[in-house]
């Protein structure tokens, strides 16, 4: 029997394709080649911003599509435009804001935009917010219109706990993830994910979820994973998704993700 590729390829970028020096390899960037030559797609699904994607664009020759902020933007890589955005509703976005602060004394929020980024006087600016300058602005004005992306960091907390207590205290208001362990918990509009996006974007291009298969490395990634027909996590994963993934493979740094697409696109003659 001829095996049959994947029709979808998903996959996160940060700690999955993207090493630890922030770089994607030529490897990787070959192995995604193969894949839209036997005419499969590939999508770049993470939850960077928008305004964090030039870099990866350039890596990738402006070719494939992405998906940002955990599933509430969806992304050209050749324009560099924004195609779709799904915000959080202002009302939600306040009362997330206050149970956050009611759950997690000290924590600092923000609110991520496509290209900007505004913040209470408590948010600690992290390394992925060193391009630009953070707007410091009352909480009429920060929570006061719909945003894609609600982000907390709190002092002392890390991810893990600092998401224990900040999903039950959001659960049905809004979707809280974390994609890191720096002290981070982000928030986006109820029934939005990296999956939700993902199956809407399968369903447009008549492809099911049993014919794609995802790559990932962080609790955000694990809606994703669920939902393809085939997950994969990358060795240096969080102990969450090498639990929940269907095959553990090799770490970001070794081109893990690269490793398997090359023997499931071989490479034509």
């Amino acid at each position: 029997m001829t095996h049959r590729p994947p029709r979808l390829v998903a996959t996160d970028l940060d700690g999955t394709v993207v090493r630890s020096d922030r770089t994607v390899s030529p490897r990787t960037v070959a192995a995604f080649a193969r894949v839209e030559r036997a005419g499969g797609r590939f999508v770049l699904v993470t939850g960077r911003p928008p305004r964090l994607m030039g870099p990866i664009a350039a890596a990738f020759g402006g070719r494939g599509t992405a998906i940002c902020s955990n599933g509430a933007f969806g992304y050209d890589l050749r324009t560099g435009t924004v195609t779709a955005e799904r915000a959080i509703p202002a009302p939600a976005l306040a009362e997330a804001a206050a149970r956050l602060r009611a759950a997690a004394p000290g924590i600092g929020l923000a609110v991520e935009y496509a290209h900007e980024l505004a913040a209470d006087h408590a948010y600690e600016p992290g390394e992925w917010d060193a391009d630009l300058t953070v707007r410091r602005v009352p909480d009429a004005e920060l929570f006061g219109r719909p945003a894609p992306k609600l982000i907390g960091r709190h002092p002392a907390l890390d991810a893990d706990a600092l998401l224990a207590l900040a999903r039950p205290a959001l659960d049905g208001l809004v979707s809280a993830y974390h994609s890191n362990g720096d002290r981070l918990v982000e928030a986006v509009a109820a029934g939005v994910s990296k999956a939700a996006a993902l199956d809407e974007l399968a369903a447009r291009a008549g492809i099911a979820a049993a014919e794609a298969v995802a790559f990932g490395d962080m609790p955000n990634d694990l809606p994703m994973l669920a939902w393809a027909g085939t997950s994969y996590a990358v060795a240096n994963a969080h102990p969450a998704v090498l639990a929940a993934a269907d095959r553990v493979i090799g770490g970001h740094d070794e081109d893990g993700v690269a490793e398997v697409l090359e023997r499931l696109f071989p490479a034509t003659p």
